[in-house]
């Protein structure tokens, strides 16, 4: 193998090893009751990952949730704007992370309730995690952690 074919092939490698981990964005806007403090630990792991974290904790969270397109009855204590897409509640950042690398054409993912054991909520996990899609208020399966 010659010089250049090696540097073709190694380039390529690189290329696709930064294409399938997508980054992150730079920045998120966390809407959230200003008394909750899981919420705040939910900001650090991400800020934790290098995303800068904005905290609005003086909004109807309401009107959030419906703006964003969550659906009815699967709600949590907050909900995050990052980049093109909202995510609502303790969503793993393994769900988080994937749905930056897939990039599907949804508003967002959620995880409805606060479970035990993501981000923020401290303790075992106790069950799966079943994170979902959402747009317009209609939810369709993400994956199962």
């Amino acid at each position: 193998m010659n010089r250049l074919t090696a540097s073709v092939i190694s380039s390529a490698l690189l290329l696709g090893a930064a294409s399938v981990q997508a980054a992150l964005p730079d920045e998120a806007t966390m809407y959230k009751n200003p008394q909750c403090g899981c919420c705040d630990g939910y900001a650090r792991h991400l800020e934790e990952l290098g995303v800068e974290v904005k905290i609005v904790d003086d909004v109807e969270l309401g009107d959030i949730k419906l703006q964003a397109g969550v659906p009815y009855g699967l709600g949590s204590c907050h909900t995050i704007q990052i980049g093109e897409y909202w995510i609502e509640g303790h969503v793993p950042m393994e769900a988080v992370e994937a749905l930056f690398e897939q990039q599907p054409d949804v508003d967002g993912i959620g995880l409805a309730g606060m479970p035990i054991g993501t981000p923020g909520m401290p303790g075992p996990q106790k069950e799966p995690y079943e994170v979902y899609t959402f747009t317009d208020q209609k939810d369709s399966p993400f994956m199962t952690l």
